[in-house]
């Protein structure tokens, strides 16, 4: 949990995709559906200037009975932005999206958009690790940790 969300980034990609903030409801739909994402990042030019999510979808699009063909993604996507640093650690990243309530977290360099990391990438580089410290305790516990001659079972009787 001490890893920075730079190790995220680095295994999953930076690819983030994106909408302009006029683009409808029904197109970032589309675009979030056809590569199984849950948000995607409006920019406009190469600054971020919001979020717009699937629970954007369900809470302002669905529940404010507005028409996703005509709704731009402006009129419902998230503003007030919660971010990370590449140097965040996941820990951390974790506290912040439990405290905030969010799935989706912008990672920024400044006012360069990095990547975007969900609680699902979070959730898998925290059991990874756990995997991994797993594998060195049993490793440890019967013997074949460390350096030195391995155990054989040659000539045990």
């Amino acid at each position: 949990m001490e890893s920075p969300v730079s190790s995220i980034l680095a295994r999953k990609g930076r690819e983030v995709f994106t909408v302009r903030p006029q683009t409808s409801v029904a197109e970032a739909v589309r675009l979030m559906n056809q590569r199984n994402i849950g948000a995607v990042a409006v920019t406009e030019g190469d600054r971020l200037v919001g979020i717009f999510t699937e629970r954007d979808v369900l809470r302002r699009v669905i529940d404010g009975g507005l028409n996703p063909d005509t709704t731009p993604v402006s009129r419902v996507m998230t503003e007030q932005l919660v971010y990370v640093t590449a140097d965040t650690t996941v820990g951390d990243a974790m506290v912040i999206v439990n405290a905030k309530g969010c799935r989706h977290l912008p990672v920024m360099d400044g006012d360069r958009l990095l990547g975007v990391i969900s609680t699902r990438d979070l959730i898998n580089e925290v059991v990874d690790g756990q995997e991994h410290r797993i594998s060195e305790l049993v490793q440890y516990i019967y013997g074949d940790y460390g350096p030195g001659p391995a155990r054989s079972s040659a000539g045990m009787g």
